[in-house]
């Protein structure tokens, strides 16, 4: 599969982007760290520090640097301006979050589930 050249991401592989963070079986999900995490991961994909991204996002080092850490709630304008300088579409960014909460809560997020159509598919040609 080629590498996309805007983000250095490949489309069908970001396995490391959507495992989700180690945590402690009585620490809550939040939103804020694992949006922070995936940020995170493309920026280093990319290769790019956090004063290069946060230049072009156009946000301070010290906040960027907080949001990617989980430690500030970033908002929606904020999210667009970072995602825009990572050349990353902000619902791709959302969608992994949502997959990385779904497999830290013990659901399959629907991106890993596999269509009813190819099961039946399987059968009908005689594969078990």
């Amino acid at each position: 599969m080629a590498m996309e050249t805007r983000t250095g991401v490949t489309r069908k592989n970001h396995t490391d982007i959507v495992r989700p963070r180690e945590s402690k079986p009585s620490e809550p999900v939040l939103l804020r760290r694992e949006l922070g995490d995936v940020l995170r991961a493309y920026r280093q994909r990319q290769g790019r520090t956090l004063r290069e991204v946060s230049s072009d996002a156009r946000v301070s080092l010290g906040y960027l640097s907080e949001v990617e850490r989980g430690q500030k709630e970033a908002s929606s304008e904020l999210l667009l301006s970072i995602t825009q300088a990572l050349n990353v579409p902000l619902a791709h960014v959302l969608r992994l979050v949502a997959d990385r909460i779904d497999l830290s809560e013990g659901r399959v997020p629907p991106s890993f589930r596999v269509p009813d159509t190819v099961q039946e598919a399987l059968a009908e040609a005689g594969v078990n």
